[in-house]
């Protein structure tokens, strides 16, 4: 009698690349604004840093990111507002950069409608559509 295997293969690769996995996946054609709200330099800060990464900003140029830095002890939070007027609010204060990036993209990535590939017709397609 063996015992069957129950663990992983690998070892995992780390939270870098579970943030670059998640950052990969992040949409923001749904999203108009986006604004942030910091109490002091934390996860938020690391955040903004991938959130405004050029790859990820290609996906909306007209998506606008702003940031304000308060002094009111109040929770660090995230707001964003919709194209479809309608806004979701993130309270970010235990929340690490991982588990904010996979609540994007749980809330607003999968809002994102797929287009529609136009196929360009050849001249040999044309002569088999005639026929």
């Amino acid at each position: 009698m063996s015992i069957y295997y129950s663990g992983t293969f690998k070892r995992s690769a780390g939270v870098i690349s579970a943030v670059v996995k998640q950052l990969n996946l992040v949409n923001l054609k749904p999203v108009k604004k986006f604004k942030s709200n910091l109490i002091h330099f934390t996860q938020m800060l690391d955040f903004l840093f991938h959130i405004s990464s050029p790859k990820v900003a290609e996906t909306n140029l007209n998506c606008v990111i702003k940031t304000n830095i308060v002094c009111d002890r109040s929770e660090p939070q995230i707001k964003i507002d919709l194209n479809d007027a309608g806004s979701i609010k993130f309270l970010a204060n235990n929340l690490t950069v991982l588990e904010i990036l996979q609540q994007i993209n749980k809330h607003i990535s999968s809002q994102v409608k797929e287009e529609s590939v136009n196929q360009e017709t050849t001249k040999a397609r044309k002569k088999q559509i005639k026929r």
